[in-house]
């Protein structure tokens, strides 16, 4: 069984899967249609989740600030002007490197200091980083929503209850075929 905040992570990587799978449905414009809104894109709200995970990703592996700062605009260039297939292809690997690093932690509680250049020092531990992420790209997949239903368009359920339920029909047809 996954770990409490490998399990999270693991939820949010399935709803970001389930916006991309979305986007598939839908007009390819409206990926990247202008409107008023928290960012001013669906690309641009994704661009940003992108960044943070590179970001909080490095955090985790305890990488210096000095050697993440200097690569965020890289990120941010990254997911600009990228159609939603090609920003799937940026998360899905961002999503291996991510897995990675958790299978390289075992301690999901071990103890980490963050030290921010402006907000100073925090004293937390590698799960509340994670769950941090967890929780920035469900705020921001909740922007997503308000921005499809602003250009006439249906959202889909991402919510935390729905990954629990799929994870249970994988694990009764598991139960079925043996």
């Amino acid at each position: 069984m996954l770990q409490q905040s490998h399990q999270l992570y693991e939820y949010h990587v399935w709803a970001n899967e389930q916006l991309f799978a979305h986007f598939e449905q839908l007009p390819e414009d409206v990926f990247h249609a202008e409107i008023t809104s928290v960012f001013p894109s669906v690309a641009q709200t994704l661009g940003h989740i992108y960044l943070f995970d590179q970001l909080y990703m490095f955090v985790l592996a305890e990488t210096p600030n000095e050697d993440i700062f200097p690569r965020m605009p890289g990120w941010m260039e990254e997911a600009k002007g990228k159609s939603a297939g090609e920003m799937r292809q940026l998360f899905t690997g961002v999503t291996e490197q991510f897995r990675e690093l958790l299978r390289r932690t075992p301690d999901p509680d071990k103890a980490m200091t963050i030290r921010h250049p402006k907000y100073g020092s925090l004293d937390t531990r590698f799960s509340d980083i994670l769950q941090h992420v967890v929780n920035h790209g469900t705020y921001h997949r909740g922007n997503v929503t308000a921005m499809l239903r602003q250009q006439g368009y249906a959202g889909v359920p991402t919510d935390y209850m729905f990954y629990l339920l799929e994870l249970q029909k994988i694990k009764e047809k598991s139960l079925e075929a043996k």
